[in-house]
């Protein structure tokens, strides 16, 4: 736990108990604070005063006498569509309001840094698509190399709940437009763009309310290094920001389409390899195509925002191409589950946006594609001119039917269920055909998130392989 730094006898309520709410009650507890809990859920107010935490109704004036912040959790909107009643009623009385984020930065470094050899640092990666792979890769290839390194944000571990820092470590977080948008204090190290594609537009109010939280990671905090694709137009104009000459090497431009001239330094990929110059001059290149576990142009994006994190924190790049072969990718992201009878299952349930699975559709050929779930603004129309490479499609969920009608000629057929695809698509397979569960949607219809109906398309598919 890292307990929270200059809030010792202060009254500090927090809002939300889920993971990152109790553990951020802890951690003030821990630094001396006095914690008022609230949530909207009954048993989850039961189950939070059950371990020790003090309920307070924030929905009542009297709960807001002497307390000094507001900590929210990040899945709470703060002002798009609207605020919640308790933060509403925070931004009324004039408390400050922060979150784990905003705690995690002003705590983290301690006293006991000055004693270390070799100081602490941070990468902060955010982005819409790839931030998960690319932070678990880039924590990989430290860990790889024998580098102290902690993971957590977004994935794994909360904030609050690692560890304190140890001489030389670096920490690496994983960071949403829902916790960027909020968070007093942001100051990585090292921050990492990936891309942007519509998503979340109304908690943001908009694409550029969506960019704007994204943004914050690079403005508010000013790390040392920005690592930022530049395949849309919103990372071109994030590097060119920060930028304050053609050669300054504190921006590392990163692309997985398009080589990149001029003087600073960059990464990018072409035809599967990847290639880093500075200078104008090409410093060092690796083989991407044969890296089972980073498949396809979009894996081949997130290869280079990881090389360019782990170059920025002094590391070589043969360590680095060394560490991306032992690899093994996330689950739901790209990960081939199973090969059958000449039959590749690859599970990404995690592509729930159009951008994701048209990057999914993109990375093999002879496709039968699992689509469909609660389906978001706009349907798949989009998609159609990635769909050359599906043999059939399989729709399953609340949008299938909705979803057949926007693919086109595609070959089709509406199944329903993940069994009923499966079985389908299994059944009419041919070696070198590739099984891809590439939602395009969200869950929520059938599956409480899309880790749970990732791991039943697996086991499925293990189903399958026991015969």
């Amino acid at each position: 736990m890292i307990p929270v730094q200059d809030v010792e006898n202060q009254t500090i309520a927090v809002l939300g108990l889920g993971r990152s709410g109790k553990a951020t009650a802890a951690a003030l507890a821990a630094g001396g604070a006095k914690v008022s809990a609230w949530d909207d859920g009954v048993d989850t107010r039961q189950a939070a005063e059950a371990e020790g935490l003090e309920i307070v109704d924030l929905t009542r004036d009297a709960a807001w006498v002497g307390v000094s912040t507001l900590i929210t959790s990040p899945g709470i909107p703060h002002l798009y569509p609207k605020p919640h009643p308790v933060i509403e009623m925070a931004l009324r009385l004039g408390v400050p309001i922060d979150n784990d984020i905003g705690l995690f930065f002003r705590s983290f470094a301690t006293e006991d840094w000055n004693h270390f050899d070799r100081t602490p640092r941070v990468i902060a990666v955010t982005g819409s698509n790839g931030k998960s792979t690319t932070t678990a890769l880039i924590h990989h290839v430290l860990t790889q190399v024998g580098r102290p390194a902690q993971m957590g944000g977004n994935i794994g571990t909360g904030v609050l709940s690692l560890e304190p820092a140890i001489d030389g470590e670096v920490v690496v977080l994983e960071l949403s437009s829902y916790q960027t948008e909020l968070a007093r204090a942001l100051t990585p190290d090292v921050a990492v763009f990936t891309n942007l594609s519509p998503d979340h537009l109304d908690r943001h109010g908009g694409l550029g309310g969506y960019f704007a939280a994204k943004r914050r990671l690079f403005a508010e905090g000013g790390p040392d290094r920005a690592v930022v694709g530049v395949d849309e137009v919103e990372g071109l104009y994030l590097a060119n920001q920060l930028s304050m000459a053609p050669a300054d090497d504190r921006v590392i431009r990163v692309s997985s389409d398009s080589k990149l001239d001029g003087p600073g330094w960059s990464v990018f990929a072409r035809k599967g390899f990847l290639s880093e110059y500075r200078k104008g001059r090409q410093v060092a290149s690796l083989d991407l195509r044969e890296i089972t576990g980073l498949p396809g142009a979009h894996n081949h994006q997130n290869a280079c925002a990881a090389y360019a994190a782990c170059r920025a924190v002094g590391l070589a790049p043969r360590e680095i191409e060394a560490a991306f072969h032992s690899f093994a990718g996330l689950p739901h992201r790209s990960q081939t589950v199973a090969e059958l009878g000449g039959v590749r299952y690859v599970n990404d349930s995690k592509a729930t946006n159009i951008d994701a699975a048209a990057k999914a559709l993109q990375a093999f050929d002879r496709i039968r594609w699992i689509v469909g779930g609660l389906g978001k603004e706009g349907g798949i129309t989009a998609l159609q001119p990635h769909l050359g490479r599906v043999t059939k499609a399989y729709l399953i969920g609340h949008s299938a039917r909705d979803f057949a009608l926007e693919i086109g000629q595609t070959p089709h057929e509406v199944v329903e269920t993940m069994e009923a695809a499966v079985a389908r698509a299994s059944a009419e397979a041919e070696p070198g055909d590739t099984v891809l569960l590439a939602p395009a949607a969200a869950s929520f219809d059938q599956y409480p998130n899309f880790e749970k109906r990732g791991e039943h398309f697996v086991a499925l598919v293990e189903e399958l392989a026991r015969g």
